[in-house]
């Protein structure tokens, strides 16, 4: 009598297994590609920061963690991407975070030369508000250019601020809280590289170690 019971729960928790198996490599050919496209787009946001004509190495292999609360904004350790021509680092990428954005953090990169002159900056990721705290995504706006070529003298340094707060840098209608966290954070991580420019320099390449 419980032979049928049986023949079903053996058919059910078989289809159950084929399931899980089937969901397991979709998410894993899922989880591939989507890895494969972050790293094709950090390799064009990289570039974009650090000109080809300014280095001769390959920016993501070269690549330390770089830990500082204070500076970067998390307690957790961000890549920083270097870049060298004839084996001498030239310029770097690195990433840091805004933690006081209107809707959280915000992710960004910004690019600086040995000099401590900012190549580029660009948002890596935010959840800012649609058509006010979202110019800070550069196909929405040029905004996040303005920092090209910014030096910064000194850590309390006045023209990094917005606009309002007496600086040099534009604030958006209705959303001065968003270009004012990731102002700071763009002057946190500048003045973090150009006073630790030889030990960040000197740190292992670990990213990879860390991926895995």
């Amino acid at each position: 009598m419980n032979n049928p019971m049986i023949k079903n729960g053996l058919l059910l928790a078989l289809f159950a297994l084929l399931c899980t198996g089937l969901v397991a490599v979709v998410n894993q050919q899922t989880f591939d590609e989507i890895k494969l496209q972050q790293q094709k787009e950090l390799m064009g946001i990289l570039h974009q920061l650090i000109p080809d004509d300014l280095h001769d190495n390959e920016l993501t292999a070269q690549c330390t963690l770089l830990q500082n609360k204070e500076a970067l904004g998390t307690d957790d350790a961000l890549p920083a991407y270097i870049a060298t021509a004839a084996g001498k680092p030239v310029a770097i990428a690195l990433e840091a975070i805004a933690p006081d954005g209107y809707n959280g953090n915000i992710k960004l990169i910004v690019g600086i030369n040995t000099q401590g002159e900012v190549l580029g900056v660009r948002t890596l990721s935010h959840q800012e508000t649609p058509g006010l705290g979202d110019k800070i995504e550069l196909r929405k706006s040029d905004w996040v250019t303005k920092f090209v070529g910014k030096v910064l003298t000194s850590e309390d340094d006045k023209q990094w601020q917005v606009q309002k707060d007496g600086g040099d840098f534009d604030q958006f209608t209705g959303a001065t809280i968003t270009p004012r966290a990731y102002v700071k954070a763009v002057k946190r991580a500048v003045w973090y590289f150009t006073q630790h420019q030889a030990e960040i320099f000197s740190q292992p390449l670990n990213c990879e170690a860390k991926h895995d």
